[in-house]
């Protein structure tokens, strides 16, 4: 019974005005091999709906890609007399190895405060702390992330046709971390949420990185000592090319 109604309220038409996504991804898996330089991910989809579009309240499109978590531990250095030394350090859990923001207008005309902090949507809202005093090691996390590629925002690069087609791409750096990459599409107008949608990008490694991860990680032993023998056997076939330039 419950099944059953649940699936008619499925079928029902959608709400006069009412408007949801339908979106897609270029490819929802990455391989990363000997020669993989990074790449970019081209999301698009369309605005669903029931009635003529609403005059003078434009619809925004905000999308994020989400990485896999990490453990992180944060350390701030002070000069103690003429050195410098760890004076302080924060483990403030998991973040996202990789965050990416785009949005089709300014992120502050696309999306409220309080619509930010309910789906957690910006990057200062992702890497924000509760406590004033781990505040400044989540801002060091962000610019580090900003520096190295892994966290960025791009305003105004979503293509937004006629307030029903949208595309853009993102671009994912080549130092990938292995795992699920989490891509979030909110649809809004006047900053509030009408509907998102998740889609999913496997990323695993591929070929000869596969292999030597899983082996490194399922016999470690046996692992070590092929990088032992591999490593000896090079020093040895080095020096003897020496010894033969040397005649």
């Amino acid at each position: 019974m419950i099944r059953a109604l649940a699936l008619a309220l499925a079928l029902l038409p959608l709400p006069a005005g009412a408007e949801s996504i339908v979106a897609g991804l270029s490819q929802s898996s990455v391989s990363i091999t000997a020669d993989y330089a990074g790449s970019e991910i081209l999301i698009y989809g369309a605005v669903k709906r029931e009635a003529p579009i609403a005059p003078g309240r434009s619809l925004r499109v905000v999308i994020t890609v989400e990485g896999p978590d990490l453990p992180v531990v944060v350390r701030r250095k002070d000069r103690i007399g003429p050195i410098w030394a760890n004076t302080d350090r924060l483990r403030p859990g998991p973040v996202p190895s990789f965050y990416a923001v785009a949005s089709s207008a300014p992120l502050d005309e696309a999306l409220t405060p309080e619509e930010d902090l309910r789906h957690g949507v910006t990057l200062a809202r992702v890497l924000r702390s509760e406590e004033p005093t781990s505040q400044p090691f989540m801002d060091a996390i962000l610019r580090i992330g900003t520096a190295e590629g892994r966290y960025f925002t791009q305003e105004n690069s979503i293509a937004l046709t006629e307030e029903t087609l949208f595309r853009t791409d993102v671009a994912l750096p080549a130092a990938l971390t292995e795992g699920n990459y989490t891509v979030r599409l909110f649809l809004t107008r006047e900053g509030e949420v009408l509907d998102t949608v998740k889609r999913t990008i496997w990323v695993r490694k591929a070929g000869l990185e596969r292999f030597i991860y899983e082996n490194a990680h399922q016999q470690p032993l046996l692992y070590g000592l092929a990088s032992l023998l591999i490593a000896g056997f090079a020093g040895w076939a080095a020096s003897a090319l020496f010894q033969r330039m040397r005649w």
